[in-house]
């Protein structure tokens, strides 16, 4: 009872930040992503009849504590579900993603959890049952089942029935590339879970986000559909600032920004000046990643690498779902 997936992490275009029910991962809002092929999860789960518990390994040290607690806790829904309670596993993954620096690895990580141990187990899952899984362990992971722009619905069951990740435009549809620019790879101050819960709690700014939402996804989706980049690509951007607009309003107020991650969203802005059509968008975390065309590469990558301070510059094109090595 063995298998190994792997899944890609993702970007959110129209931002996850809120949650209804905490235990479930229901999210307060629907959100939008694109795949990226230039970070991943590869996992390899073995459940093993003599195991009195799980093992949990991650580039190559053996995990204890809380991380530990919350992968094992995680593997006890598919436990249940495949009425196997007692059956334990041996969990070896390696993490192409910097963990907790604002680089969504817990996407990748629970997705490719969740698809080796629903194949390990032979659950047979459908891609939208895995996805509602995979929401459980990470809510932005359930994106990660598919490639391309995927959107995440929230739902409206208490149960969490009819939320899930959908695709609505494969990884071929559009070829549009992603900077991820490293500004640092420390772990946050505040986590996505801590920092998102305290917004939903405290932050003045809350409610003007979540009524802003469904004219930005509705609009972006027209533009993945029309191929509109200077649509798109704006959308993006002006969400993500709304949603890190909300920290600042919580109590106590925070920032996931540094001095740097300015300095990047400046230079990506003179380079639309300079006629290159570029973007931003950050997620939970310090570092930025910059949307562009193929044709603009060169220009873009030049202004990044000289940018002060840009560590590295890892470019992702759209990426594919979960596949099984």
């Amino acid at each position: 009872m063995r298998a190994t997936a792997k899944a890609h992490t993702n970007i959110a275009l129209i931002k996850y930040w809120g949650k209804r029910n905490e235990e479930l991962i229901l999210p307060t809002n629907n959100s939008l992503s694109v795949t990226l092929d230039g970070f991943y999860t590869e996992t390899t789960v073995h459940f093993k009849e003599h195991f009195e518990q799980d093992k949990f390994i991650l580039n190559n040290e053996t995990i204890s504590g809380v991380m530990y607690e919350r992968v094992t806790k995680y593997l006890d829904l598919f436990r249940e579900h495949a009425n196997k309670k007692n059956l334990y596993a041996e969990v070896i993954s390696m993490n192409k993603v910097p963990t907790a620096a604002g680089f969504a690895s817990s996407a990748s990580g629970f997705a490719a959890l969740a698809a080796a141990t629903a194949k390990a187990l032979e659950l047979n899952l459908s891609k939208q049952d895995l996805s509602r899984f995979t929401r459980q362990g990470s809510g932005s992971a359930c994106r990660s089942v598919y490639g391309g722009f995927v959107e995440w619905e929230k739902g409206e069951a208490n149960d969490g029935s009819d939320s899930f990740a959908i695709q609505i435009a494969p990884q071929d549809h559009w070829d549009i590339r992603i900077a991820a620019v490293v500004l640092t790879a420390k772990e946050k101050d505040v986590s996505s879970r801590v920092g998102m819960k305290r917004t939903v709690d405290t932050s003045v700014f809350y409610d003007g986000w979540l009524e802003s939402l469904p004219a930005d996804l509705h609009a972006i989706k027209e533009g993945i559909k029309a191929r509109d980049f200077e649509k798109v690509g704006s959308i993006a951007e002006a969400n993500c600032l709304k949603m890190h607009a909300t920290t600042l309003g919580a109590n106590p107020p925070f920032t996931y920004w540094q001095d740097n991650t300015m300095t990047v969203m400046q230079a990506v802005q003179e380079l639309r000046k300079e006629n290159v059509p570029a973007y931003f968008t950050i997620d939970a975390g310090p570092n930025v990643k910059v949307l562009y065309l193929p044709e603009d590469e060169e220009k873009v990558l030049e202004k990044l690498h000289a940018t002060e301070e840009v560590s590295d510059v890892i470019v992702s094109k759209v990426g594919e779902g979960i596949s099984y090595v």
